[in-house]
């Protein structure tokens, strides 16, 4: 990779598209449950998560540009929103 240019990470490329993604989500929430990990430690992990993709993250479908754009402009606090409206969608 050229010096200077920021690696990224292609999240659909690895789900395959958004309903993937949502479904690889809702396991690993599953998964977390099985744990013990109750959903507010989730959803913080999600936020955390959610901050790393937003520096990472190589937009390549209209879902992660939006996402991603929401995040940037978002209040650490309106994160944490976004993260649980997430949360919800991938939850019913």
């Amino acid at each position: 990779m050229e010096k200077g240019k920021m690696e990224c990470v292609m999240a659909m490329d690895y789900a395959q598209g958004w309903d993937q993604w949502k479904g690889k989500f809702k396991d690993a929430v599953k998964i977390g449950r099985k744990f013990g990990l109750s959903d507010e430690t989730i959803k913080t992990m999600s936020t955390k998560i959610g901050d790393y993709l937003a520096t990472k993250l190589c937009a390549k479908t209209k879902e992660e540009e939006l996402m991603k754009e929401m995040w940037t402009v978002a209040t650490p606090e309106e994160r944490k929103v976004l993260a649980g409206v997430v949360f919800k969608i991938i939850d019913k």
